[in-house]
């Protein structure tokens, strides 16, 4: 065992990122499966109440984007950065702009539907940017095998745990966000290059412990 430990809740779409880059460096990690309505584990290491968490012998690190960061300075091989300086800072904008700018829609559109008023006019553009978002992955995958390249990247991470949903839900899955990614990212057969990727994503490792949803193999 590596000495790692990490916080999570079952079918989280950020846990699923950590587990995919621990599973790709062949990294083994103690999994603390949380209780979503009871955070007070997560609390106690982390000071907040977000997963994934990270703690890696005392050093506890939240969030899953600095969490794989972290992994490939601490398990450089294999990577999930470039080793090329401007390829290694392009990983990094993707990352940073699926964080910043493409998970705004669904999470706005999650809000917009809590509130007492939903501004339907707005869920709606914020939907047709979900949508239209579908064609630059595509585009982003012709001619090669992820979305930054030939090898998996800390994008293909960061990506794939959202963009599934637009393939597989299940019956059962009634978490909001979740049905939100699925409405309005359903590929329909018009992406094969986006659902050729998906497909293959899911089938590498992760790190065992990890809920997912849905279930890996069970399709």
């Amino acid at each position: 065992m590596s000495g790692l430990r990490v916080y999570a809740i079952p079918f989280s779409t950020n846990v699923e990122r950590v587990a995919l880059a621990l599973g790709h460096k062949g990294v083994e990690a103690e999994v603390v499966m949380c209780d979503p309505a009871d955070r007070e584990p997560i609390r106690e290491v982390s000071g907040q109440d977000l997963v994934p968490v990270l703690d890696d012998e005392g050093f506890v690190v939240a969030d899953s984007s600095r969490i794989i960061e972290h992994l490939e300075e601490r398990f450089p091989d294999p990577p999930l950065f470039p080793a090329d300086p401007a390829r290694r800072a392009e990983t990094r904008v993707f990352v940073d702009w699926f964080n910043r700018v493409w998970k705004v829609p669904p999470n706005r559109i999650e809000e917009e539907l809590d509130a007492d008023a939903p501004d339907h006019v707005l869920i709606e553009a914020l939907a047709a940017e979900m949508r239209a978002s579908l064609a630059l992955f595509e585009e982003l995958l012709e001619g090669r095998s992820h979305l930054l390249g030939e090898e998996l990247s800390a994008a293909d991470c960061a990506a794939f745990p959202f963009l599934k949903y637009g393939l597989w839900l299940r019956d059962d899955d009634d978490e909001r966000f979740h049905r939100i990614l699925a409405e309005h990212l359903a590929l329909d057969g018009g992406y094969p290059r986006l659902e050729d990727w998906l497909r293959r994503m899911d089938d590498r490792p992760r790190l065992a412990g990890v809920i997912v949803h849905p279930p890996t193999g069970r399709r």
